[in-house]
């Protein structure tokens, strides 16, 4: 049997939940498919070889989008219990949006994943994302036009500071499947005689992440298979660390302003930066002061070319503004500042007052 296809083994197990080991509570993202099945049956193994150990609480979302959804979480939680670990099942209520529905749903999905998570006092959610899916996350970013942070795709421990938090230390998104493909973990299922589910949106071509699946064989055939595609986004993640290093001195070094409500630069220090430094400054910035969410790259970059055709032509005393995000960037006397923009709805009210 060749090693890709080789079950998971006890000892295996006990290395890739060791970090998991003084946490109090973990929850566990089961949906009942091969992937996830698998990490409840290696995590259950894993903690039941250990005297003291975390609680384990698996979970089952429930999306409300197929008929045997309910059937699938009903099996996984008769496994749980043979397997001495504690089951919920959460759905997703309300409307279901025409568009953009996995996105929807991955964020529904973590949202009630946390939800459980405090409830029952855990400090990380477990998925089982696998190398497979690490490839296809990969594909997908580089079809989508990512940056090199986005290239990295996603990483073992990541800290859901995006998720509401009410006490206590942060939450922590665990995936410890991410270096195993996924036929090693059918392979443990079917050795532990174990049935699971088989979602057919897997394989859906309305989705990019099913169209992608059917390119890897090909890829493969090429030598990118998963396992160099993963590499590529290990070493994304490598380089990403280190210009975020330097981005971190470049801030301080240029820096001419503590102000809580504005970011403040030297124009011309700030134009002997790297451009991916200023870029990363300028995208921090705007993200710190700015109230419209996330900033797209595109967007940011454009804004970042017109800073640069002053700055880097020495052109400091000439004015600039624009807002991107919420924030307002401002280029006057030497100086580039950011800050929160004004609100739309009172500089039209403005406006109607001046008429």
């Amino acid at each position: 049997m060749a090693i890709a296809d080789q079950p998971v083994s006890i000892s295996e197990g006990k290395s890739l939940f060791a970090p998991l080991i003084d946490a109090p509570a973990v929850v566990l993202a089961v949906s009942g498919g091969p992937d996830s099945t698998a990490l409840l049956i290696l995590a259950a193994r894993w903690r039941a070889a250990l005297r003291r150990g975390p609680t384990l609480v698996a979970v089952t979302v429930n999306h409300g989008l197929r008929l045997e959804a309910a059937r699938e979480a009903a099996a996984v939680g008769r496994l749980a219990r043979k397997l001495g670990v504690t089951h919920r099942t959460l759905r997703w209520t309300g409307n279901k949006p025409s568009s953009g529905l996995q996105e929807a749903a991955r964020i529904a999905r973590y949202r009630l994943l946390s939800d459980a998570a405090r409830a029952r006092g855990a400090s990380h959610i477990v998925t089982a994302h696998t190398l497979d899916d690490q490839a296809e996350t990969l594909l997908i970013r580089i079809t989508r036009g990512s940056g090199l942070t986005g290239l990295g795709a996603m990483a073992k421990v990541t800290k859901l500071s995006s998720l509401p938090r009410k006490r206590g230390k942060e939450m922590l998104l665990f995936r410890p499947f991410l270096d195993i493909a996924k036929a090693r973990l059918i392979a443990t299922l079917r050795q532990a005689k174990i049935p699971f589910a088989d979602d057919p949106s897997n394989r859906d071509p309305r989705f990019t992440r099913s169209r992608l699946r059917h390119v890897m064989p090909v890829l493969a055939q090429e030598g990118l298979d998963a396992k160099r595609l993963a590499l590529l986004a290990r070493r994304m993640r490598r380089a990403d660390a280190a210009l975020e290093a330097a981005v971190e001195r470049a801030a301080v070094a240029i820096a001419r302003s503590h102000e809580s409500d504005a970011v403040v630069f030297d124009a011309r220090a700030w134009a002997e930066q790297p451009e991916e430094v200023r870029l990363r400054l300028l995208g921090r910035a705007v993200a710190q002061t700015g109230n419209e969410g996330p900033v797209e790259l595109g967007k940011l970059e454009s804004l970042l070319a017109a800073i640069d055709a002053i700055t880097c032509n020495c052109e400091t005393r000439t004015s600039f503004r624009r807002t991107l995000a919420g924030a307002m960037v401002t280029l006057s006397g030497g100086h580039l500042r950011i800050e929160r923009a004004p609100s739309r709805r009172k500089s039209r009210g403005k406006k109607a007052q001046a008429r």
